[in-house]
């Protein structure tokens, strides 16, 4: 592999992984916040796509689309955590996945009712169009590199708001001891409220900016969701910054073992996942650990 190959190689798995951690960062803030298992979280992402494919059919603007499906994500995860979601903290996680198991069945459905099983392409931004060229023979599309600054400017903005707020304070607490914020008087109904719609707008939003590069399509969030559960694991349960780490990881390693061993590239992040349990049973960054 040349030097030019291995940086397009690089980009492709930073790319993944920083889309990945988008996925991530939201489902590893509902189960370690909320404590809920949400099986449904690769079928916001799917729908998010479905969302960018029609806003921008409907508008012509990308960037419309772009706002449009976080505001539209971001309501429907609040109706659902008032409906639905707020019914399972403290319940057994039996109860949680066969509620999220349900949504998945009709999310499913309202796709299907909606958009059909047709396969959809969402075009790019024209700003974006083209690519960068890196060798005579080699470029790199400018959508893909706005992707990963995007997705840069995203965490940055995740990481500020954990870090540095006082809603990010509660979220902190939250996830290092449940029990323990609500014993001090902490008010986290309207927090829950907010991880729970946060969580999903991520999902959401990691379906739009993927699907100019990858085409829509019924159950595409089902690979991602399991994915986003290897990274939620892999970094550590209510870890943000485990989860970034994780989502570079297995970015990286599936990218790479697409090329270089691509009969194995299938186990590749599963066997990479073994291993960094074996060394740290609780993830990267488990509370355990930490």
């Amino acid at each position: 592999m040349d030097l030019a190959t291995f940086a397009v190689q690089l980009l492709n798995g930073v790319q993944y992984g920083l889309v990945l951690f988008l996925v991530a960062s939201g489902l590893t803030l509902v189960f370690g916040i909320l404590g809920v298992i949400n099986l449904a979280h690769g079928a916001f992402y799917m729908l998010g796509a479905y969302v960018a494919y029609w806003l921008t059919l409907q508008t012509g603007s990308f960037l419309f689309a772009l706002i449009g499906g976080i505001a539209i994500a971001f309501v429907a995860g609040l109706a659902l955590e008032s409906l639905f979601i707020k019914r399972l903290y403290g319940r057994d996680h039996l109860s949680q996945v066969l509620l999220s198991y349900g949504l998945i069945l009709v999310l499913d459905e309202l796709r299907h009712i909606l958009f059909g099983k047709d396969v959809h392409s969402v075009a790019p931004p024209a700003f974006l169009t083209g690519s960068f060229k890196l060798t005579d023979v080699l470029s790199y599309q400018n959508y893909r590199l706005a992707i990963c600054a995007f997705c840069l400017a995203v965490a940055a903005a995740i990481f500020f708001v954990i870090a540095r707020t006082r809603i990010g304070m509660i979220v902190r607490a939250g996830a290092e001891n449940r029990d323990m914020t609500r014993a001090l008087g902490i008010r986290s109904d309207r927090v829950n409220r907010l991880v729970f719609a946060t969580g999903i707008a991520l999902a959401a939003l990691a379906g739009i900016v993927v699907a100019p590069i990858s085409t829509v399509y019924p159950g595409m969030g089902d690979q991602m969701l399991i994915l986003s559960f290897v990274v939620v694991v892999l970094g550590g349960i209510g870890s943000i910054t485990g989860a970034a780490i994780g989502a570079l990881l297995i970015g990286l390693t599936d990218t790479f073992g697409q090329v270089l061993f691509p009969s194995f590239a299938s186990i590749s992040i599963y066997l990479v996942m073994a291993a960094i349990l074996l060394w740290r049973p609780h993830g990267i960054l488990g509370a355990r650990d930490v």
